[in-house]
Order: C-alpha cells, then structure tokens, then sequence
C-alpha cells in the first residue's frame, strides 16, 4: 500500500508540489495526470526516493522513502520519462549488468531476462542499444525495471513518443502487469490510456492535489451524464428553433441534453412529424475535466 500524508516539496523557493495526500491499496494502477508544470514528475521522484519531500510523509509497502531508501529500492522499478541507457552495450549485457547490481545470482539474471525478453517481444540479437528505435529502447528500460520483481513500479509518461502500436503494446503491458498483482503509479498526457487502465485517477494543478477518485468518482465531481438524440423530421422547422441541431446525412441531432430536455424533445417529435433514432448518453471525459479545471 501506499500511503502519503501532506507532501510539499520547494526548489529556492518555487513550490512545486504542496500538501499532498492520497492512499493507494495493492495490487492497483493509479494515473497522475494535469497540465505541463502541475508537479506530476516531482511526486514521482519523490515517491522513486530521488529527491526528499520538503515536508510530509510517504511509506510505500510499509517503507519509509526517506528514512529506508535502500530497502524502497529493492521493492520498486523505476521508469524515467527519457530512457537514459547503456548505448553501446547489448540488450543482454546491459540488463546482466543491473541484475548484479541488484545482487541477482547469475542463473537468476538469465532466466528473467530471458523471460521479459519473450514478453515484450525485445530480441535485439548483438545489436548495441543504440542501434535500436525508440520503441526498442523504451522496451529495454522497462524491462531493466522489472529485472528484480518489484512489487510496486513508478512509471513516468510510459508509451510518450511512441507510434501508436508500440504505445498499446506498453498500455496492454501494464494491464498484465496488474493481474500479477503489481501496484503502479504513472503520470501520462494520452488521457485515453489513463481513462482505459486506471483503477485511481489523481488531477494536480499547480502542485495541488485537485481530486483523486475512480473514474466514475471523478465523473460524479466533475459533471454529470449528458445526451445526444438523434431523429429523422420532414419539417425541422415545426420543432421550433429553441437548440441548435445538427444534420447528420439523413438525420438531425442535438448535443448536450439533460434527462428532462430529452425527454420533453422525446415526445414532441410524434406530434410534429418526426421519429427517434437513437440516444447516446455522455460522461465528461478526463480531457473535458482538466480543460474545466484549466491552467
């Protein structure tokens, strides 16, 4: 579990995170999400132990990050939002290096490494790291972070820059990750993906914490269910010209309708010649939540 009590962190003076606070259970992916600046990259490293908090606590699994930063390393796999690699050594050369780093027994290293190889498709043959594309070099930093089975991963904007089929591939990824009962906190700008994967959704504006709740939490906070009705109507003008309808081919629609203006548009149209196609029903989105919140 992770659990983190009034974080504040201050660089000469600019505070870039204040007085956050929220709990994480196991075995769960929380997404960190807000506008360029919000403090998304300064709570992770926090949370990675890279930097200490100016104030406030943070145990994760129990671990102290200030107090036992060697033991909240050997729970935790870290991914930087740039993967800084090894270039000129081999995918395997560089992964045997970390694992001996993280006190890994030689026979171990092999079978892990040659495990996350077939996983994420990543056999690189002799080529160097550097001769590999940026999906490639994505790959080899999140398998050295899940070399030594961590528990729990903190993952900095994951699939960023990525072409659309390597970025699923890391999103499907993290989804398997979750069933082998990983706990993972990643900041991400495709709010799609947070949206698909998220169990726990954290907005920071300006180093605040703005809300944090599940999807359907946060869809209660921040708007309520919308609908769109679509109909066929010989003459529009015999509905009156109060809303603005669209004309969709042979149809017309109109957006934004609360329960009660559907259902009133519902039974006028009979009367007035016309007939109901279909109704599409809309929560915000987390794109529509971070713009109603703004910069």
């Amino acid at each position: 579990m992770i659990s983190a009590r009034g974080l504040s962190k201050n660089f000469d003076g600019f505070t870039a995170l204040e007085g956050v606070s929220f709990d994480l259970p196991d075995h769960g992916i929380l997404g960190v999400i807000g506008h360029n600046g919000a403090g998304k990259t300064t709570l992770l490293r926090i949370m990675t132990g890279l930097i200490p908090p100016s104030s406030g606590s943070l145990t994760i699994n129990g671990i102290d990050v200030v107090e036992d930063p060697v033991g909240l390393k050997r729970i935790l796999g870290y991914l930087p939002e740039e993967s800084h690699l090894y270039e000129t050594m081999t995918v395997r050369s560089y992964l045997t290096f970390f694992g001996e780093i993280y006190g890994m027994e030689g026979e171990a290293i092999q079978e892990r490494t040659a495990r996350l190889l077939d996983t994420l498709s990543l056999e690189a043959g002799t080529k160097k790291i550097g001769e590999l594309s940026k999906g490639m070099k994505r790959k080899v930093a999140i398998a050295r972070s899940l070399l030594h089975d961590p528990a729990v991963l903190i993952y900095d904007e994951p699939s960023s820059g990525l072409d659309p089929m390597t970025s699923r591939t890391i999103i499907d990824f993290l989804k398997e990750l979750r069933k082998q009962e990983k706990t993972i906190v990643f900041s991400a700008h495709n709010l799609f993906q947070v949206e698909e994967i998220c169990d726990t959704v954290m907005i920071l504006k300006r180093g605040k914490e703005v809300a944090c709740g599940s999807i359907p939490e946060l869809r209660e906070m921040f708007g309520s269910i919308t609908y769109t009705l679509t109909f066929s109507i010989g003459d529009l003008s015999r509905l009156g010209n109060n809303r603005k309808y669209r004309k969709d081919g042979l149809y017309y629609s109109v957006d934004g309708l609360d329960i009660d203006s559907m259902n009133e548009l519902s039974l006028a149209l009979p009367g007035a010649g016309g007939r109901v196609e279909r109704v599409e029903s809309h929560y915000p989105t987390l794109e529509e939540m971070l713009v109603k919140i703004g910069n």
